[in-house]
């Protein structure tokens, strides 16, 4: 199993909680602002400690309550892309792809993948914004993750650079690199890029 996950947690005066069993190379949580969708990402990459439950990835065990498994962020080797895309503005793309990355045996492979080799020579601050997430995406890949999680990919893009960077997503899942579960607000990114997709909406966020 890909995802094999049941969680939830307190924030403030919400619960969100999440129950999810999936073997999808891409699956999409979709739900508008507010269901919890990052919260559940940030559980599985282990920002948030859920308060009940478990989260296992491709059969290994990250977090379960009742078995006191609460591995810390470095041991569950995720790759996790933001809704920004956080590239350090003092190095240019090829040392932002590398950084954290073992070697560089694959950046060719990774950056012929998201159509990224025509920027490696280039500063953060002169790429677009798709061009930008293409590359936090490549980063995430090369630090050699068993999943990867999209925290809304593709917002706060203009149509052209967000069909590029929906391209891109496209390319990775059909790569089978890594499974990937991303979350988005938008149901039509969800079904052109999702193999299975899962509603996320205020049932799974109760008052408290």
């Amino acid at each position: 199993m890909s995802f094999d996950l049941s969680v939830s947690v307190q924030r403030g005066g919400r619960i969100v909680s999440a129950a999810l069993r999936t073997d999808a190379a891409l699956t999409v949580l979709v739900g508008p602002s507010g269901a919890g969708k990052t919260t559940i990402l940030d559980m599985i990459a282990g920002l948030i400690r859920p308060d009940h439950g478990h989260i296992r990835v491709l059969g290994r065990t990250l977090f379960d309550r009742s078995a006191g498994v609460d591995l810390p962020v470095p041991q569950r080797a995720v790759g996790y892309v933001f809704q920004e895309a956080r590239l350090f503005p003092h190095r240019r793309v090829r040392a932002n792809l590398l950084y954290g990355a073992r070697d560089d045996q694959r950046l060719a492979e990774v950056a012929a993948t998201l159509d990224i080799a025509h920027l490696l020579d280039r500063w953060p601050r002169t790429l677009s914004g798709g061009e930008a997430r293409r590359v936090a995406i490549g980063r995430a890949l090369l630090s050699a993750p068993r999943f990867l999680l999209l925290d809304e990919p593709l917002s706060s893009l203009d149509p052209a650079r967000r069909e590029e960077a929906m391209r891109a997503i496209e390319r990775v899942r059909d790569a089978r690199l890594v499974p990937i579960l991303m979350v988005t607000h938008d149901r039509a990114e969800a079904e052109r890029l999702a193999d299975r997709i899962v509603p996320i909406d205020q049932a799974a966020v109760d008052e408290g």
